[in-house]
């Protein structure tokens, strides 16, 4: 009989959002798992990862760390820098260094939402924040290097199970206020961290690639915050009022893409993605934080 060798696979950013849900979904997958949390392993200090690296045989890694936060970042550039480019750039020489597989997540900030139709892999990137520079920079950073058999993920409005996101966001202030004030100018799709961490641990073995490829990633549809707010609660039959605004009656230190939505049919045609439809996936994160009513 054959021996069959185990995938090793080091889950960075391990208590976010995505990080969270691979872990949850790990066991449903034949993988040898190493989930790191920043106090764990410091992907910022190469010191840290060398060491790291050296004791541990790993086959692939799964990148959840980032600096997410939008509006500090536009305050905390060397911060957003460090965690979104030096960081990544860290990785990825690890990866090639060691022919490990190293799967990134990126970001619809990338692109300056001035497009008029789903932003294809391709389509020439403009960010207008920090965060989306950024981010767009850790991109660059990893192509350059182009550690074999490695891909980065865009995705689009992250929320989830765990940590904090908009979708719990709007059941809290549904709860305490009367009326809430969402923007209905910006316009893209969701991504239910469940989902995406699905998906990521059921292609893992199929990436196999000479170049660092780009796929986008987000639920099916197509939605403004504020519908997406309607439909949590009303989901949720929370009596509050939502109320309609534009984005300039809600300023923020960063900008944000008007129209950020993804178009998915690569991932789709490459690895036979199935991808959920946002309210099925939205009524699924209601439902296991007890709020689907």
């Amino acid at each position: 009989m054959g021996l069959t060798i185990m995938l090793k696979v080091l889950v960075t950013g391990s208590k976010g959002q995505l990080g969270s849900e691979i872990e949850e979904l790990s066991a449903s997958y034949d993988y040898d798992f190493i989930f790191v949390d920043r106090d764990e392993l410091d992907i910022t200090k190469e010191e840290q990862l060398k060491d790291f690296f050296t004791k541990n045989k790993i086959d692939a890694i799964i990148n959840c760390v980032a600096y997410t936060a939008v509006d500090k970042a536009e305050s905390e550039q060397e911060k957003a820098d460090r965690v979104n480019r030096k960081a990544v750039k860290k990785l990825a020489k690890i990866a090639k260094e060691n022919n490990i597989k190293l799967i990134h997540l990126s970001t619809d900030y990338v692109f300056d939402g001035k497009a008029h139709k789903p932003y294809i892999e391709e389509f020439q990137t403009n960010p207008k924040s920090v965060y989306g520079q950024t981010k767009l920079e850790g991109e660059n950073a990893m192509i350059a290097i182009n550690p074999p058999n490695s891909i980065i993920i865009r995705t689009s409005w992250v929320y989830g199970f765990y940590g904090s996101n908009f979708v719990k966001t709007m059941l809290r202030l549904g709860k305490e206020k009367e009326q809430i004030n969402v923007i209905y100018d910006q316009i893209g799709a969701p991504t239910y961290a469940k989902d995406l961490a699905k998906t990521i641990l059921d292609i893992l073995p199929k990436i196999s690639n000479d170049k660092v490829k780009i796929y986008n990633y987000s639920n099916e549809g197509v939605l403004s915050w504020y519908d997406f707010a309607k439909e949590i609660l009303k989901m949720a039959k929370i009596d509050c009022k939502i109320v309609p605004i534009e984005t300039f009656q809600y300023p923020t230190p960063a900008k944000r893409p008007h129209y950020s939505l993804l178009n998915k049919t690569k991932i789709k045609d490459k690895f036979n993605v199935e991808i959920s439809y946002w309210k099925d996936s939205l009524e699924d994160c209601l439902k296991r934080l007890g709020e689907r009513k």
